[in-house]
């Protein structure tokens, strides 16, 4: 199959978006939704901007330095920094690969009468399978046709009645609260949005990017598609989120659900899509199921690849998809063992629904430093050369670190308040 140019140019930023949208990002968008309404619908304006800048920074670093984050710090920075930032993105990728395979087995539960763990393992195996497998450019094109799993969401706000006016508001005009539960969803948006998984897979995938167009004798890609690709992608991502947020803010919050304890309580939000068919519960539970295991098969491999980037470049490993297991043992072994500690997550019999916001909440603190070191990476010209951060990236830049830190703080705050 042949794309159109435009859509040739669209890649690793375009999945990164996708993947962002993972089943942790639906329990969150959909928390926020039921909870508050479409008071935190101003969050994903706000977001949108700084997530562009902290993809591309990432971006632009695989791209001119031709090395993976932890590479590059390596390089640069003590090695005491280097095992900070590692631990950290390990921690918080296993966390949400835990959540995500619980969340896929809450959603098969809804109408498979196969034991949990059962469900979860032969999903795990499966994720398994496809990213050891299948070659990178196979799996690329697999993995941007699984975006079109969000589109349930966005047909279901355009056939119920909406209140246009007032989301429209909301989007962008902050409606805060000070309280602890307000916080805790609105750093989870940010985790969930802003996630330190992303920023390693995006630089790595442009590191792959620049071997293939090398091997194949293609054109690399200039900063002008990379920048449009990140760019695109995040809009997809915020697009879709922005959806799910005011679905299920006008079928559950307005209709008195605030809680979304379950994956039947995070499905109903769609059975507005279903009303006029038979047994319209059971078929929205379907296509929920069907949502979250497409975007688990999208974001799972993501948040293991990443993590095993970011091993395997720091221990100066082989490392990347588009290479063989043989050739890259190490690299495929971080990508088992990380999934099978997430799998084991889901084993001990943790809550699916609080534990994919916990790990969302999770990313967005832990993604403050990580952020940080980006942006002194991306502005340094020792390390980018002509390609450091100009003014406007390093604003961008800075602001993202100073709102994640401000929210993380304020959560802190109201938490020992």
């Amino acid at each position: 199959m042949r794309y159109p140019k435009w859509a040739r140019v669209l890649g690793p930023g375009l999945i990164t978006g996708a993947a962002d949208d993972d089943p942790s990002g639906i329990a969150t968008y959909s928390q926020a939704g039921a909870a508050f309404g479409y008071g935190q619908l101003w969050t994903l304006t706000l977001c949108l901007p700084l997530m562009i800048a902290v993809q591309e920074a990432a971006a632009r670093i695989g791209s001119i330095t031709g090395s993976g984050l932890a590479k590059v710090t390596s390089q640069h920075y003590p090695k005491r920094v280097l095992t900070l930032v590692v631990s950290l993105v390990v921690i918080a990728t296993t966390v949400n690969i835990g959540a995500d395979i619980a969340a896929v087995g809450a959603a098969l539960d809804l109408f498979i009468s196969v034991p949990t763990v059962v469900i979860s393992v032969l999903f795990t195996l499966t994720v398994l399978g496809l990213e050891i497998f299948i070659g990178y450019e196979k799996y690329a094109h697999f993995l941007k046709i699984l975006a079109l799993a969000l589109l349930s969401y966005v047909a279901t706000a355009f056939i119920v009645s909406q209140p246009w006016g007032e989301i429209f508001k909301a989007t962008f005009i902050p409606q805060i609260e000070f309280t602890s539960a307000y916080f805790y969803v609105i750093v989870g948006i940010l985790g969930t949005t802003i996630s330190p998984y992303m920023f390693f897979w995006q630089a790595a995938e442009e590191v792959e990017e620049l071997e293939v167009a090398d091997r194949l004798h293609k054109a690399r890609r200039t900063m002008r598609e990379i920048r449009m690709d990140t760019s695109v992608g995040m809009l997809v991502s915020q697009t879709g989120s922005w959806f799910m947020m005011i679905t299920t803010a006008t079928v559950l919050h307005a209709h008195g659900v605030t809680n979304i304890a379950t994956a039947a309580d995070a499905a109903k939000a769609l059975e507005p899509l279903v009303q006029t068919f038979p047994n319209s519960g059971t078929l929205a539970k379907i296509i929920f199921a069907i949502g979250i295991i497409g975007m688990g098969l999208l974001g799972i491999p993501v948040l293991a690849g990443s993590a095993s980037y970011a091993v395997s470049e720091a221990l100066g490993w082989s490392a990347g998809l588009d290479k063989k297991a043989k050739e890259a043992r190490g690299f495929y072994a971080i990508i088992v063992i990380s999934t099978l500690i997430g799998l084991g997550l889901t084993v001990i019999g943790i809550d699916p629904m609080k534990a994919l916001l916990f790990a969302a909440v999770l990313n967005g603190v832990v993604a403050v430093p990580l952020i940080f070191l980006i942006s002194r990476i991306a502005r340094n010209p020792a390390i980018m050369g002509g390609m450091a951060s100009g003014r406007l990236s390093r604003v961008a830049l800075m602001s993202t670190f100073f709102v994640m830190l401000i929210c993380a703080l304020a959560l802190l705050g109201s938490m020992v308040g």
